[in-house]
């Protein structure tokens, strides 16, 4: 390598490929955002699920949650990532055709999600309900992008590695762990498969991936754009380089221990639980060193918020940062994580960060990149600052409502009176008090998207405004920093892949002591209390549960709190869920928790909730599900979905395997007959309905107790 400071060359930034990621980012965000509303009203509005089982809100909300963050925050991470990395490193992307296999790729794996989720093909792991063929396709394009940024990385004229791209390398590392890691699964069709994990391993792998999905496809991507676009934008440096290097190697080691605060109060074990809130409340010092950092860097430059709307999104979007990663160590310790787990309070934390984190700040850099990568002036900063304020209006509204909606409800659930019994026995009156919230967070959404579509129109007229002629951007620069004596982290700025080795190190020791020893599933089973697993038409009923997205409303985990054992039952045990592929213990209740329903109620009653929820329970706001009744069970591939189950230790009998359908058709008949018999239609036993049925009478039924 020619390290000689004195060669001047000409670098021609590789700009298409960040125009085509913008525009990308721009078209899924409206996407992503309409998913949401209409998601929000079906909440508000049950009758807004239209009887259409594509957009019943079962599937609608993984699609908006796909669509928010690897769609459009994906494709926005993508274009910083490709727009600030020549710049900092003074070369063009390492490959032209690498960066393209990426970005089509990216989009036809979004274009799938699409198309699958809508139709009921799901895992039903929190961020990562794709089903094998996706998942493995997302591991190619990553390895793609991971290939064409550290050989950009390798063949930098720039030796010393700036602060953003730390977090761009521990962000490639870790999204790669985590996707390969939790993604491990055995395919029973084309689209379908079983997790190797089970239980509380399925429980911890995904809550590991999930809480990390966010710290490292949400936040530490982001912290790079941050650390670069805020500076450009106000034209100063980062305020402390000491507190970029404590506040990123902190971040990267702590944050990947915190998962298992999604897990409070649950049948994972007690270790794990407090180890999560532990370094979950850790987590505040970072993360605020980061905020501070940002905002700092604005010192002396204020002014800007009135000549510069557009640093008026990074302020809020930084300010927002601190306030979620205030809030998450807070719904971390116990004592708060009981109010406020399964309530919206956190789907308000959440967007809190989605919607003023990681929106406010892709804005901010849209509007900074936009007028540059088109060689044009914005077009109107008016609009800029109108979309700022409606956007902010919306967010704070969204935000606002939900938390008081989650706070409300949590409160109602745990309310036990001077007798010692429930103040609010029905679940339902706790969802109807929060009802009109939910029309509060619609209008936060709409008003958000108003401010959107205003960004779109401006920035629509600004590309209207540029020249015909669009070339890539050239710089002249000369090899600097390679005959530089440095020392401590200063030298390992220089040394990309020590650098790499490291940052993964700093995330592998965390992962490996948390979900290593629950690998051992036997050691936290009482062998006294261990169930028997489903039949093969309870398992068909179970994936047609996961199909229809009842685990986004529905919880299967009771916690040991005083109110929720008098509301449901005795808590849940390890061996409960030993067997269940994927783990159903939910991360919200819009309904009631399920996991003593079984024989709770007849078959009928069942079978007339699904169809009309309002016939059992008035003004439930659960969708209707009509097509149940009318879609037949796929008997036929049963035998294959108990062959599977077997070959991941699940004690299934070689004749129920080899004969599972006709088991599982003797079952329905049972249940049809006993349906028939109450006033039910004839000929059910081949409908799905019979199947959801089973498997809704099996659950808590399993144990030896009962």
């Amino acid at each position: 390598m020619n390290t000689s400071g004195n060669l001047i060359e000409k670098i021609y930034y590789d700009d298409d490929i960040v125009k085509k990621f913008v525009l990308a980012t721009l078209i899924w965000a409206g996407a992503a955002f309409l998913f949401g509303l209409i998601a929000a009203l079906q909440l508000a509005y049950w009758p807004m699920n239209a009887n259409l089982e594509w957009i019943t809100f079962g599937r609608l909300r993984p699609l908006h949650t796909n669509a928010a963050i690897f769609a459009f925050a994906g494709n926005a991470i993508f274009a910083g990532i490709y727009h600030s990395s020549q710049r900092l490193l003074k070369t063009r992307m390492f490959s032209d055709v690498l960066s393209k296999m990426h970005f089509w790729g990216w989009q036809l794996i979004i274009l799938s999600a699409a198309i699958t989720l809508p139709l009921g093909y799901t895992q039903s792991k929190e961020y990562a309900e794709l089903e094998w063929p996706i998942d493995i396709a997302i591991t190619v394009v990553w390895v793609i992008f991971a290939i064409n940024f550290f050989m950009t990385l390798r063949q930098r004229r720039e030796k010393h590695m700036y602060v953003a791209i730390w977090f761009y390398i521990a962000t490639i590392i870790t999204v790669a762990v985590l996707h390969i890691v939790n993604s491990i699964e055995i395919p029973v069709t084309f689209l379908q498969s079983y997790p190797v994990y089970a239980g509380i391993q399925d429980a911890l792998v995904q809550w590991w991936y999930g809480h990390n999905a966010v710290a490292f496809f949400l936040t530490t991507p982001f912290l790079g754009l941050m650390y670069y676009y805020v500076p450009k934008a106000a034209n100063r440096p980062v305020y402390s380089y000491r507190l970029s290097i404590i506040h990123f190697w902190a971040l990267v080691f702590i944050y990947i221990w915190a998962g298992p605060h999604h897990l409070l109060y649950t049948s994972l074990p007690e270790w794990a639980q407090t180890l999560g809130m532990i370094f979950s409340i850790m987590l505040w010092a970072p993360s605020w060193g980061g905020m501070i950092n940002g905002l700092l860097t604005l010192k002396g430059s204020w002014h800007l918020l009135r000549t510069e709307p557009l640093i008026k999104f990074f302020v809020a979007a930084l300010t927002f940062y601190g306030m979620s990663t205030f809030e998450g160590p807070l719904l971390s310790i116990k004592s708060i994580s009981a109010v406020g787990h399964y309530t919206d309070w956190i789907v308000g934390h959440v967007h809190s960060g989605a919607l003023g984190w990681n929106g406010f700040l892709t804005f901010g850099m849209v509007y900074y990149l936009v007028p540059r990568l088109w060689r044009t002036e914005l077009y109107s900063k008016k609009l800029l600052e109108n979309h700022f304020w409606i956007g902010l209006t919306g967010v704070l509204l969204y935000y606002t409502s939900m938390v008081v909606a989650g706070i409300t409800q949590g409160l109602m659930w745990l309310a036990v009176g001077e007798d010692g019994t429930l103040v609010y026995p029905d679940f339902i009156e706790t969802v109807v008090r929060i009802v009109p919230l939910y029309w509060v967070r619609a209008l936060g959404g709409f008003l958000f998207i108003v401010g959107f579509v205003m960004m779109c129109y401006n920035i629509y007229k600004t590309i209207k405004l540029a020249p015909k002629e669009q070339h890539d951007s050239y710089i002249e620069v000369s090899r600097s920093g390679y005959d530089e004596l440095t020392k401590g982290h200063r030298k390992l700025e220089g040394m990309g892949a020590v650098f790499s080795v490291l940052a993964f190190l700093a995330i592998a020791v965390g992962s490996v002591i948390e979900i290593y020893p629950t690998l051992s599933l036997h050691r936290y089973v009482n062998p006294n209390n261990i169930v028997d697993p489903y039949s093969p038409l309870e398992l068909a009923g179970r994936d047609i549960y996961i199909k229809e997205g009842c685990y986004v409303c529905h919880s299967q985990q009771i916690r040991p709190i005083a109110s929720e054992v008098m509301r449901y039952g005795a808590a849940s045990t390890v061996e409960e869920s030993m067997y269940d592929r994927p783990f159903q213990w939910g991360s919200k209740r819009t309904g009631p928790d399920l996991s003593r329903l079984g024989k709770k109620y007849p078959n009928l009653w069942h079978y007339s909730h699904m169809l009309d929820p309002r016939a059992v329970t008035p003004k439930s706001i659960m969708p209707n599900y009509p097509w149940l009744a009318d879609k037949k069970t796929d008997f036929l591939v049963l035998r294959k979905k108990l062959s599977v189950m077997k070959q991941l230790d699940v004690p299934y009998a070689d004749d129920v395997v080899a004969n599972a359908d006709i088991y599982a058709q003797k079952q329905a008949k049972e249940i049809a007959a006993d349906l028939e018999s109450n006033g039910a239609p004839k000929g059910l036993e081949d409908k799905e309905i019979v199947a959801l049925i089973a498997y809704l009478q099996s659950l808590g039924q399993k144990g030896k107790a009962q």
